[in-house]
């Protein structure tokens, strides 16, 4: 098995947006409602369609990573201090692969959106 490749910048930020774009959706759902009925379920459909795009890839990269750290048996590989050429690039990508991710970033994001969503819900229904 070689070494995954790790995705372009452009196509981690792509995925990133989304995933912030779906999260915005749903945190301002009840914002909608309360201003333009209309548009919550547009902007909701936005919401799902967008986390499943964004979870899809999510999946995905958890399942990468996976993969070539069973496939190339890297944890025994390194407890034994046998990495060949190819195992430590799968290991530099899996460490890469983390270090570039969006994820603490988009985790912090969602916690803010939901604590000021349910800010102005609150004051809007006050």
């Amino acid at each position: 098995m070689n070494a995954p490749k790790e995705l372009p910048a452009s196509v981690i930020n792509a995925i990133f947006l989304l995933g912030l774009f779906s999260s915005i959706c749903f945190r301002v759902l009840l914002i909608a409602n309360a201003l333009y009925p209309p548009l919550f379920r547009p902007i909701w459909y936005a919401g799902v369609l967008g986390y499943c795009g964004f979870f899809l890839h999510r999946y995905r990269i958890t399942q990468k990573r996976k993969r070539a750290i069973r496939g190339m048996d890297l944890v025994q590989k390194l407890n034994q201090n046998r990495l060949e050429s190819e195992d430590r690039k799968a290991v530099a990508y899996i460490l890469s692969s983390i270090d570039h991710s969006k994820e603490g970033l988009n985790y912090l994001i969602i916690f803010v959106l939901s604590a000021v969503a349910i800010s102005v819900d609150l004051y809007l229904s006050a």
